[in-house]
């Protein structure tokens, strides 16, 4: 009896995409109790309030929170792509306690109802890069006023944030690291500019298509259109007998393909192999 082994080899494709998924959602989970703290802060500091009109309202937020949490990640699986409209009412929600609470003004610009739907991934992102960034806003303690707007192109997710703080935010500021490098992750683009005294302006591109994936080894010419397609299932961590299932052929043409496949590319072994492919 031969027993085919599932799982994902080390540095697999599979492997390496359910790690980062896990990131994904611990990162976004991260974001989701700092907006949460934040809230929390806010309502306990408020002169508005009096100690029990403020210890309900914190119960009350906290709550909340924890079952948005608790319901967070099933919603998030489910949708694979999300209207973008829905997706900015998201972002209101997750943010509109910093405005009741707090001494910010938060106003939204709504993107049109016609704008194409979100992946997932994207609109996940792209409610993350925004919490962060208003949380980068509120660390500096100045603004007053922010003012959020999407918009699509067809292609991209727009976002604009704007504040009327000091003015001295910029690109290279700790506080936007982590907004930063989830834009750079998605293959888009953020710019700040500030005005000292006027405040600062965060313009972001998110692309909604991902690049398309490099053919492996692309510069050996001589690869027939088969061996190309037995390295790509190689390159996914295939062992040969799902590459002979795959492609409908049987276990000693895989082993054919491969020996060419190692003596063109000059590769002793499949990792090898697929290391260079990588």
């Amino acid at each position: 009896m031969t027993i085919i082994d599932a799982t994902p080899t080390i540095d697999s494709p599979a492997l390496r995409r359910a790690q980062q998924e896990g990131a994904r959602a611990l990162s976004e989970l991260g974001d989701r109790h700092a907006v949460t703290l934040e809230s929390l802060l806010a309502i306990l500091r408020s002169d508005r309030l009096d100690d029990r009109a403020a210890r309900n309202l914190a119960i009350e937020a906290a709550a909340s929170a924890l079952v948005q949490l608790r319901v967070a990640s099933d919603q998030h699986l489910d949708a694979v792509l999300e209207p973008v409209v829905g997706a900015f009412a998201r972002l209101q929600s997750d943010l509109r306690p910093l405005e009741r609470f707090g001494d910010l003004d938060l106003q939204f610009v709504e993107p049109p109802t016609t704008g194409r739907a979100l992946p997932s991934e994207v609109a996940h992102a792209a409610r993350a890069i925004v919490r962060n960034s208003v949380l980068a806003i509120v660390d500096d303690g100045t603004a007053r006023r922010v003012r959020i707007q999407w918009d699509c192109d067809g292609l991209n997710l727009l976002i604009g944030i704007r504040d009327d703080g000091r003015g001295e935010l910029s690109v290279r500021d700790d506080a936007l690291r982590p907004a930063a490098e989830s834009v750079v992750a998605l293959n888009g683009d953020l710019a700040v500019s500030s005005t000292e005294g006027w405040g600062s302006a965060i313009d972001i591109r998110l692309p909604l298509d991902p690049p398309a994936a490099p053919e492996p080894l692309g510069d050996v010419s001589e690869l027939s259109t088969r061996e190309r397609e037995v390295l790509r299932l190689i390159v996914g961590g295939s062992r040969n007998r799902e590459i002979a299932s795959t492609l409908g052929i049987s276990d000693n043409t895989v082993k054919f393909h491969v020996s060419n496949l190692l003596r063109k590319t000059g590769c002793r072994t499949r990792g090898e192999l697929a290391s260079l492919a990588r």
